[in-house]
């Protein structure tokens, strides 16, 4: 499988046929991954939690073209349900509480949507026997490390509750391969970005709304913070391609990498956006080093997903900057506060 990058058609040649369940399909990268699934064919079925005008489905414009269960991920019964009646033999799960400071102020919260949530669903697979699962792990996974860029391979030492539940998450799905032989892998993607990301939080949509807004972007560094950015476009590529590999048979009870390739400072990606939204504004930064708790430089590997399926980041920074951007004035309400 190794040698080509996978594309969507090559995907949806094994989706067509596919009755999929995806959780967190409201949220930024999930929006974007059912909009793939509905182009290549798929029957798409999704959990909605509560209403959310102005998610990525739903400006997408497939929420019509998927069936929508009103739910939460730790439902057993409603997911159960959902999963009889469409049919369900393929799962992706997103779902997850994914914003770290609303997740570490609440950890009991955090640790009930992202540990139970991903047991209560594994559960359900196991018992109605779907051909692979696909569960949304994270590189805040790792926690801290030496050695970088970091491998799957890598010691999980998670020192916050958020990234514990991450990589609880992990761990509990990849043992329900080695304990009852179901095909499930699990993805650790970097800082994914682009259009449609609603969470000011982050650095990305935290900086173009304040642009938008004609104000400096806030820094809580001194900047220098090393990030691993992937855009949207390519997390969903990596998506197709794992799905790939597991319908051929691979990549079951594994984690996976993908990252953009390289690490950049925060410092550089907001002031790439300062200039590119030719304002005249400048970052404001108000801090000094690192802040605490987090990590000064986070970088991935990911040749362990390039030598499987041939994956590799396609979108360059910058050009996925400007791409961001762009798409932000275009759906100047996504950023609404």
């Amino acid at each position: 499988m190794a040698g080509s990058q996978p594309t969507a058609s090559s995907a949806a040649v094994r989706l067509a046929d596919r009755s999929v369940l995806v959780t967190g399909a409201y949220g930024f990268v999930g929006g974007w991954l059912v909009r793939a699934l509905v182009e290549g064919g798929a029957r798409v079925t999704v959990l909605r939690r509560s209403a959310r005008p102005g998610c990525v489905l739903t400006l997408h414009g497939t929420e019509e073209h998927v069936a929508v269960y009103d739910g939460d991920v730790v439902d057993g019964d409603c997911i159960g349900r959902a999963m009889r009646e469409q049919r369900v033999d393929s799962v992706l799960h997103l779902a997850a509480t994914s914003t770290v400071g609303a997740a570490d102020s609440a950890p009991l919260q955090t640790f009930e949507s992202n540990v139970r949530g991903t047991w209560v669903l594994l559960e359900e697979c196991r018992r109605q026997h779907v051909r692979w699962v696909v569960v949304a792990s994270s590189e805040h996974a790792y926690g801290p490390a030496e050695r970088l860029p970091l491998s799957e391979g890598a010691a999980l030492r998670p020192p916050r509750p958020y990234e514990a539940s991450k990589a609880a998450a992990d761990i509990i799905a990849r043992s329900y391969w080695a304990g009852y032989g179901l095909p499930v892998a699990t993805t650790r993607f970097g800082n994914v970005y682009g259009g449609g990301d609603q969470n000011r939080s982050r650095l990305v949509p935290g900086t173009v709304a304040a642009l938008l807004d004609g104000r400096k972007p806030l820094i809580r560094s001194d900047g220098s913070p090393q990030r691993d950015f992937l855009h949207v476009r390519d997390a969903v590529a990596a998506y197709l391609a794992l799905v790939v590999a597991l319908e051929a048979g691979a990549a079951r009870g594994e984690a996976f990498n993908a990252g953009g390739g390289e690490p950049h400072r925060v410092l550089d990606v907001v002031t790439a956006l300062c200039q590119l939204s030719d304002t005249g504004i400048e970052p404001d930064v108000q801090g000094s080093g690192t802040p605490p708790g987090e990590i000064h430089r986070q970088w991935l590997d990911s040749s362990k997903l390039h030598a499987l399926t041939g994956w590799q980041p396609g979108v360059d920074l910058s050009d996925g900057l400007a791409e961001t951007l762009r798409w932000y004035r275009e759906h100047p309400l996504s950023l609404a506060s």
